[in-house]
């Protein structure tokens, strides 16, 4: 009884004719005159095939693979090609100016790029675990965001009445709250141990919560939007005359056909929760130091880009190169799961 999660764009075909004749008139071979096979295609295998012809997307999607299994292996990684990222190592820094000893901040077969001023920590081991910090935030919060948002979306959408005006409300006064010195402030008052957790792992659970709670409103939009517009089709008018409750028609009806709008949602942000956690690492507001941090990376490197500039450079790359593949990316399965598209 659930509609397609979409319609194919125009020229775009979701089924294949097995043994139609050619453009001579011939049948096909093997096939008897006459007999034609249908064979059909799901919306999935149409954004599949969409999305396999777009290289950026595709390019971008290796790239986001890759990270995560940075991320992933990262003590394997820095075992083998770097050192601990806590480690000293004052032998590689000059003791005059507190810069690394030899040309592009001490780069060298040990030190694959370079050392961190004043204290010679390996930046390629500390730029590879902070590959961690902002995967991890990133996509936690963008779940626990997308969980709550697709909830009340969905809500506000299909009941309407009071229940959408009062979550409507409530949207519009999240969107308009501070969120960036609400985290500040709420970081600066945290205990150290909290739940179990102490040290940085405080810190990262509170960024996941609130970049999270403050993110839900924009797919809880979207949600609700595309709740109103599906809540009065023949599919879900036949499954209320046949009796279906309120909670079937939710689950089997609807959500199904908004896994296309919140898969782009989640996919876009992923990068903008990346960018918010560097920004408050950059402010002090991120993970405890000494762990390691994209953001925590570049608030330091303030001090030394004059006579290290790579050490800002570096950290710098990083994000620019993670936001840049998962946009690409998202931009990729935005334009295959979208039925008007021209790609």
């Amino acid at each position: 009884m659930t509609a397609p999660l979409h319609e194919t764009s125009a020229g775009e075909s979701t089924a294949t004719v097995v043994g139609a004749p050619d453009a001579s008139g011939t049948p096909g071979a093997g096939d008897a005159p006459g007999t034609k096979a249908i064979q059909g295609r799901s919306p999935w295998q149409i954004a599949w095939t969409r999305l396999k012809r777009d290289k950026l997307a595709l390019a971008g999607a290796c790239v986001v693979v890759f990270l995560i299994l940075v991320a992933v292996f990262a003590p394997v990684i820095v075992g083998l090609l770097g050192h601990p990222p806590d480690e000293f190592h004052e032998d590689q820094i000059d003791p005059l100016f507190g810069t690394p000893i030899g040309s592009w901040g001490g780069i060298s077969s040990d030190f694959l790029l370079g050392v961190e001023p004043v204290n010679g920590r390996d930046v390629f081991s500390r730029v590879v675990y902070g590959a961690r910090i902002s995967l991890l935030v990133a996509f936690l919060a963008a779940l626990f965001a997308v969980v709550l948002g697709t909830i009340l979306g969905i809500v506000a959408g299909y009941f309407g009445g009071w229940i959408d005006a009062a979550l409507s409300r409530v949207m519009d006064v999240m969107l308009a709250f501070p969120q960036l010195l609400f985290t500040i402030a709420l970081v600066s008052v945290l205990p150290n141990s909290f739940l179990g957790l102490d040290g940085s792992g405080v810190r990262i659970a509170a960024l996941v919560l609130v970049i999270g709670f403050f993110g839900w409103p924009y797919v809880g939009r979207i949600v609700r939007g595309q709740t109103l517009s599906l809540r009065n089709r023949e599919y879900v008018e036949a499954a209320q005359s046949l009796g279906a409750g309120r909670l079937y028609i939710l689950r089997k009806e609807l959500l199904p056909n908004l896994i296309a709008p919140i898969t782009v949602y989640a996919t876009l942000m992923i990068p903008t929760n990346i960018l918010t956690e560097a920004a408050l690492s950059f402010l002090g507001a991120g993970v405890k130091p000494p762990t390691a941090s994209w953001g925590q990376m570049l608030s330091k490197a303030v001090n030394t880009y004059e006579s290290d500039p790579l050490f800002m450079v570096i950290p710098g790359l990083a994000i620019f190169i993670t936001v840049l593949a998962f946009n690409l990316f998202g931009d990729g399965v935005r334009d295959a799961l979208d039925p008007k598209g021209s790609r």
